[in-house]
């Protein structure tokens, strides 16, 4: 259960040297390997043609000793006009002989003794005269069969060469990109940003109107001595457009634009993140005039101590960062613009003149800025006429840029899945509702006894908040569950404040324990149930706020403590304050919890029967508007006992 809508919805840059050097080398060690592999294939095809030369004899000396029994020749194989001699103690042609001039082997005197035999006969010839064989000439298929059986071999090992020698390359190169910077350049070919695009935050637009004057007339200033910024640091909270700030400056100045996140220098290598701000500020060095932007730029360089260390990867990171912005080279025309919400965790040196010189604080819009902001992102959309955006302006208080884009996308998913034409005033409240607190959960179902002690839970808030006289009005109750709550009750300050007083605090922490106090009147005190468990973690936490950070205790006025993550840290209790000041802020803390509980039980009996009237309402319809609420709460009363003295 809630009881209110939450406030917030290193080395020089690597030079093309040695990336060609490492080119060449591959290129020679290639066609060095193919020499090598080619010579190797000639010696082998070399030897086997010397192994198979034959002796080139005259073709009269063939035919007389194919015609002579004593001859010493079992075979003659004739190939066109060569014929390849075997002799009888060979199993292969060792002799070779072509025949001369025009006309048959026959004509020349070689006769086929052994023609026409058969048997024995044939037998008998074949011992005493060779047998004679005629084949085709030679096939073409065959030579370049031959001739890929020697190459082919020769290409296939110099492709694979190569592979391993690209794969090898590969590794080198990605292990080298190691140190380059990934930031993302957006220039004249992007979609261009300008502040016309920027509603709202009219204080930080005029700031840094300077910056773009700046890069765009930079010797106007220079004739009067003075130095253009280094730096410029926008802190806010998540979600006041930050990142969109840095690109509009980028836009109106027409500068190219390079984009980094802080968490993108840090890598399991130790300088890799040096090397990425070195190559990010060479790149934007050659674009001058340009901008970098660094989001979330806390993540490298938070502040340094002595729990660290020179070989630290952030540290030097962060060193790195700090020549960069004010080393030797102060003319490099480029400005950086870091974007945080924990301005608190950055180191100092990266804060002081000459590094960011600006400092530009976006803040959460203002209703008029709310107002022009949804106008924004409802432009573009089909809207009727009962949609009603400045009191839609007026309820989100508190609430970001992103968290109104986020509404005008809901109302328009909602419009489409209720099947209507354009975005109705009951679709734009259901996002709004659903942005805030979270969706309805009407498959949730709760028995009469849980509905009946949300429904005095709900009231008891409700009663609290109206009766008190620096509490927020009442804008809407709901015994309806939705996102992690069984009900809820809406207060809205009437406009938009920069500070809260005590008073009011103590109101917010008395109608916050509203809830549980209206279940122990009507339940009993051991009937109390776990609906008030949010309500006593925000007691608590606001509560100790009040005391610890603005000095709110009524013994500790004036006093505030450091908290544990910027206070040095005692030896006994492990904490930024001593044992005796932590029970002294525990004290603090209980009295006003305790002081908010009597204050809400003296409200709620005083007005017993309205908190009976309206529970039954809330048990009759579930929702109760502001309008509803006004005739049950007009006749409430403030008893002495809940009174504040000022």
């Amino acid at each position: 259960m809630a009881d209110n809508l939450p406030k917030n919805i290193p080395k020089k840059k690597p030079t093309g040297r040695n990336n060609t050097n490492n080119t060449s080398n591959t290129v020679r060690s290639i066609l060095f390997s193919f020499i090598l592999i080619c010579f190797g294939a000639f010696l082998i095809t070399n030897v086997s043609y010397r192994e198979a030369e034959k002796k080139e004899v005259p073709i009269s000396d063939v035919i007389q000793r194919a015609n002579n029994p004593d001859g010493n020749i079992s075979k003659i194989t004739v190939v066109g006009s060569t014929l390849d001699i075997t002799l009888k103690d060979n199993d292969k042609p060792t002799e070779t002989s072509r025949k001369d001039g025009a006309g048959t082997l026959y004509d020349q005197g070689l006769v086929n003794h052994c023609e026409g035999l058969s048997g024995d006969d044939l037998k008998s010839c074949e011992e005493k005269y060779p047998v004679i064989e005629y084949k085709e000439d030679v096939n073409a298929w065959g030579i370049v069969f031959d001739v890929a059986l020697t190459v082919l071999p020769i290409i296939a090992l110099v492709v694979f060469f190569m592979w391993v020698m690209k794969q090898a390359n590969a590794a080198n190169n990605q292990s080298m990109s190691f140190g380059k910077s990934r930031a993302r350049l957006y220039g004249p070919d992007k979609k261009k940003v300008t502040f016309k695009d920027v509603a709202g935050n009219e204080s930080a637009k005029q700031d840094l109107t300077e910056i773009v004057d700046f890069l765009k007339s930079p010797k106007k200033y220079e004739k009067l001595g003075a130095k253009i910024p280094r730096g410029v640091l926008l802190a806010g909270d998540p979600g006041t457009g930050k990142t969109l700030m840095a690109r509009a400056v980028a836009g109106e100045a027409d500068v190219p634009f390079f984009s980094i996140s802080g968490s993108e220098f840090a890598e399991m290598f130790v300088g890799v993140g040096a090397s990425r701000v070195r190559d990010l500020f060479s790149k934007a060095k050659k674009n001058a005039p340009s901008i970098i932007f660094i989001d979330e730029i806390d993540a490298v360089a938070h502040k340094r101590d002595a729990r660290g260390g020179a070989g630290r990867e952030d540290e030097q990171t962060l060193n790195q960062i700090l020549v960069e912005m004010d080393g030797f080279d102060n003319d490099s025309g480029v400005i950086v613009m870091a974007a945080t919400n924990r301005v608190d965790m950055l180191d100092k040196a990266l804060l002081r003149p000459g590094r960011f010189d600006r400092h530009v604080n976006v803040t959460l819009p203002e209703r008029k800025d709310r107002l022009e902001i949804l106008k924004v992102h409802f432009k573009g959309k089909p809207i009727e006429e009962d949609v009603d955006l400045e009191a839609l302006a007026k309820k989100t208080a508190g609430s970001s840029g992103a968290d109104l884009a986020n509404i005008a996308n809901e109302a328009a998913i909602t419009a489409a899945r209720e099947g209507h034409k354009a975005i109705s005033n009951s679709d734009v409240v259901e996002a709004f509702e659903r942005v805030a607190i979270g969706p309805e959960r009407k498959s949730k179902v709760m028995n009469e006894k849980e509905r009946k002690i949300t429904a005095y839970h709900e009231a008891g808030h409700a009663i609290v908040g109206h009766v008190l006289p620096d509490s927020d009005p009442v804008h809407k109750v709901t015994i309806i569950p939705r996102g992690s709550t069984g009900g809820v009750t809406w207060f809205l300050p009437p406009e938009d404040r920069s500070y809260k007083s005590i008073y009011e605090l103590k109101d917010i922490l008395a109608r916050a324990m509203g809830g549980r106090v209206a279940e122990k009147l009507i339940f009993g005190t051991d009937a109390v149930t776990t609906g008030a468990s949010s309500d006593l973690r925000n007691v608590a936490e606001l509560a100790k706020s009040m005391i610890v950070e603005e000095g709110m205790g009524s013994e500790t006025r004036n006093l505030v403590f450091p908290s544990e993550a910027t206070g040095y840290y005692t030896i006994t209790t492990g904490k930024p304050y001593s044992e005796k000041t932590a029970e002294t802020i525990d004290g603090e803390i209980k009295k006003l919890s305790s002081e908010a509980a009597a204050r809400a039980e003296s409200v709620l009996k005083a007005n017993k029967a309205v908190l009976d009237k309206l529970a039954e309402e809330l048990l009759a319809h579930e929702t109760l508007e502001e309008a509803e609420l006004e005739p049950i709460l007009k006749n409430t009363k403030l008893p002495e006992a809940a009174k504040l003295y000022k």
